[in-house]
């Protein structure tokens, strides 16, 4: 993303690059990580007419690989897709930081705010010594997870 700006100063489409905060325990200290939620993506907002404009230098920008679905067919995210990616880009933020959640009496996690809330459904699992849960993120049909931090916060029916 950077590469492509400073290749191209006169093109100023809003590029987003969405990651994630996660704190990795590592010789018994933990360090705060930050990494992709959609690693090899980066989602530019721009009139499709604007992207074959200049499609030529975003090719020339070393490590580009190719536009999706492909690069004779350029196509806009949709439906799921651009839903997915505007959580991470309008609600969470592009860094996407630690959930409050709780358990409620049967031992599931209930997100009270932050990056996972409204991702309850694509939770595959939650693991509360490292106080994080692994969620299923699906994109122009390829799955992938990713691990998103939370914090438990005490329930209001135990205050």
């Amino acid at each position: 993303m950077r590469l492509f700006k400073a290749a191209n100063p006169d093109i100023e489409f809003p590029m987003y690059f969405p990651q994630r905060s996660i704190n990795i325990r590592k010789g018994g200290l933990l360090k705060p990580s930050t990494s992709a939620v959609f690693p090899g993506y980066i989602f530019i907002e721009a009139e499709e007419e604007g992207i074959a404009a200049h499609q030529r230098a975003f090719r020339r920008v070393n490590g580009f690989f190719r536009f999706l679905k492909s690069n004779q067919n350029i196509c806009p995210l949709s439906g799921r897709d651009l839903e997915l990616a505007l959580h991470f880009i309008k609600r969470a933020g592009l860094i996407a930081g630690i959930s409050k959640v709780y358990f409620d009496n049967n031992s599931r996690i209930v997100v009270m705010d932050g990056p996972l809330a409204g991702l309850e459904g694509r939770i595959v699992k939650v693991d509360k010594r490292k106080k994080r849960a692994k969620v299923k993120l699906c994109l122009y049909d390829d799955s992938f997870s990713v691990d998103l931090a939370f914090e438990v916060m005490e329930s209001l029916d135990r205050r």
